[in-house]
């Protein structure tokens, strides 16, 4: 029964593949798309600059209460232990990622991506923006925590990815 359901919904998608149904939905898709190109990526662009400049300002932040017990040699375990070690690449994420998002912002308003890919990888890059910082220090805190280290790292990579694959999407 489940063979002949999955059949059938094959059959419809190669008859409306067929009928061209995907194909003038797309071109009319893509239409819509480079007309809402220019208010949705200004937002878009305007929320990854956002994003990267609040980054900055929490590796500022966050260097400077790390700052305030450097001096210790034994402090969370000394300078090589692991607590210490995932403190600092917490600390230098906020730079890193709000680097990839001033990028990013500053890439759309240089070259044109499709407005749902420029979406996804936006919020892509953000959500890795802010669960990378969140991970490291969470890992230091408790060492089983260091699980949740994909979900950053898928995250920026779809971003990258997402950018990369439709970079000449839209011709002049």
């Amino acid at each position: 029964m489940k063979i002949f359901f999955v059949s059938a919904r094959l059959a419809a998608l190669f008859f409306l593949f067929d009928s061209g149904f995907f194909l003038s939905l797309s071109s009319q898709l893509r239409k819509a798309d480079i007309d809402l190109f220019v208010v949705q990526t200004e937002d878009i662009m305007e929320l990854n600059l956002l994003a990267g400049w609040i980054g900055m300002l929490l590796g500022v932040v966050s260097g400077a209460v790390l700052g305030l017990f450097f001096h210790r040699a034994d402090w969370m375990g000394g300078y090589t232990s692991y607590r210490r070690r995932l403190t600092r690449l917490g600390h230098i994420s906020f730079f890193g990622l709000g680097f990839v998002n001033l990028f990013f912002g500053l890439t759309l308003s240089v070259h044109e991506v499709p407005v749902f890919w420029a979406q996804v990888s936006s919020l892509s890059l953000i959500l890795g923006a802010v669960t990378m910082p969140l991970c490291c220090f969470l890992s230091a805190w408790r060492k089983p925590l260091r699980v949740l280290f994909p979900i950053p790292v898928l995250s920026i990579g779809l971003g990258i990815t997402a950018l990369l694959i439709n970079w000449n999407a839209i011709s002049p």
